[in-house]
């Protein structure tokens, strides 16, 4: 069915030019959960490490002026902006607040042919399938110091270009395999041939999507072709942040030479996927100073981290939410996938008390986001109370009480 000398792609000439999809009311590519992860990746050699140091405010990573500084993953969690967290802590009178995190993986530098087994090859490209979405570093600053390993010239567009077409031959090698393992189960007595040619179909329609150069998130798909691509874990369906690593001076003044180029790239050939620009010289450079001396580079830059917005794109794009649990006694911030109702949440803080769930009263972020106090009596008396059954899909920002059986609350 897949015969690739016969056929090419290219991901620099695919245009799509239809919206993104909604999710909404639909099954979601990638793992049922709560707990998803981040994999920062990239050409070898574009600053991945730096800005891994200045993400985790850490010296894990391992920065060096040449390919694969980084050969095993590391792992760490940074904190999810605390914004809404500090404003119900304060008016709540919490004694203490509990933060919720992003689990990031440093994965080792991509390079051109890694599919065929160049460089760290099938690692990096394994290592990129255990993680939810992807973090992609593009470098968009011209330092004759530091090296590129394509030509030693700079040009964020073919490097996105070689990370997607890695990406997608990785993927085509995962569904011929697949493929030969579904005609073996068709053969089997017994057995519902329908089934397998739901499997089939769904696999031929990823397979003509992939050598027309889309990646798997960029397609339309039902429920039932949802539940089978999640099966594989590939690449292409993970959600993509693109962060384009511009020199401190361009960061500051929001420009920068390439910034127009790699966003008509991503627009045309996965526009699902988000662009940042940020600096990982500048994020590192903020590390380094205290009090004084920070307040003056940053007036100086004209711009603070781009650390917090990073985390929120990243969380968007994995369709993550917050929701809070709040007393005098704490203030608690909880990740929760989009589309999950309030048993769902009640069932991340005790298992109790999803099992035995009553209903919840939520509050709102929008009518809480202007109090200085937080009033019961006040809130409920002007509607803004509200109680919520069993259907109710939990929204970003909201406070919820949960009820439940054996007089158990929280």
């Amino acid at each position: 069915m897949f015969h690739r000398a016969a056929r090419h792609f290219t991901t620099s000439t695919t245009l799509l030019a239809k919206a993104p999809p909604t999710n909404a009311g639909k099954k979601i590519l990638g793992r049922a959960s709560n707990n998803l992860s981040v994999g920062l990746v990239g050409l070898a050699n574009v600053g991945k490490s730096t800005f891994f140091q200045a993400l985790t405010k850490s010296e894990l990573g391992n920065p060096a002026n040449y390919p694969f500084a980084t050969i095993e993953p590391e792992k760490s969690l940074v904190l999810v902006p605390l914004d809404k967290l500090v404003h119900y802590a304060k008016i709540y009178g919490s004694q203490k607040m509990v933060p919720t995190n992003l689990t990031i993986w440093d994965i080792a530098g991509l390079v051109r042919n890694a599919s065929s087994g160049a460089g760290l090859g099938n690692k990096f490209l394994n290592d990129i399938r255990q993680v939810d979405g992807i973090l992609q570093i593009v470098r968009g600053f011209v330092d004759d110091e530091i090296v590129h390993i394509e030509d030693n010239k700079v040009d964020p567009v073919r490097d996105l270009v070689i990370v997607n077409d890695e990406l997608i031959l990785k993927d085509l090698e995962i569904i011929d395999l697949e493929v030969e393992k579904v005609k073996k189960l068709q053969k089997k007595p017994g057995l519902s041939a329908g089934h397998y040619n739901i499997n089939l179909e769904t696999l031929d329609k990823l397979s003509t999507l992939l050598y027309d150069g889309i990646k798997a998130v960029n397609g339309e798909w039902t429920d039932e072709e949802i539940e089978i691509i999640n099966g594989l874990n590939l690449s292409t369906a993970k959600p993509t942040v693109y962060l384009l690593n511009v020199s401190k001076e361009d960061y500051g003044k929001q420009t920068n030479q390439f910034l127009e180029q790699v966003q008509d790239w991503i627009t045309n050939n996965s526009p699902n996927d988000r662009l940042l620009m940020f600096s990982a010289e500048h994020e590192t450079r903020l590390n380094e100073l205290q009090d004084e001396e920070l307040k003056g580079y940053v007036a100086d830059v004209g711009r603070d981290s781009a650390i917090g917005d990073v985390v929120d794109e990243v969380r968007l794009v994995l369709s993550l939410i917050s929701f809070f649990t709040c007393g005098d006694i704490e203030a608690r911030q909880w990740t929760l996938r989009k589309g999950s109702t309030a048993p769902d949440a009640a069932g991340l803080i005790h298992t109790d008390l999803q099992k035995t769930f009553i209903n919840s009263i939520v509050y709102k972020w929008d009518d809480l986001k202007e109090l200085s106090e937080f009033d019961e009596s006040k809130l409920k008396a002007q509607g803004k109370q509200h109680k919520c059954g069993k259907k109710y899909e939990v929204e970003d920002g909201d406070v919820l009480i949960i009820k439940a059986g054996g007089g158990k609350a929280r």
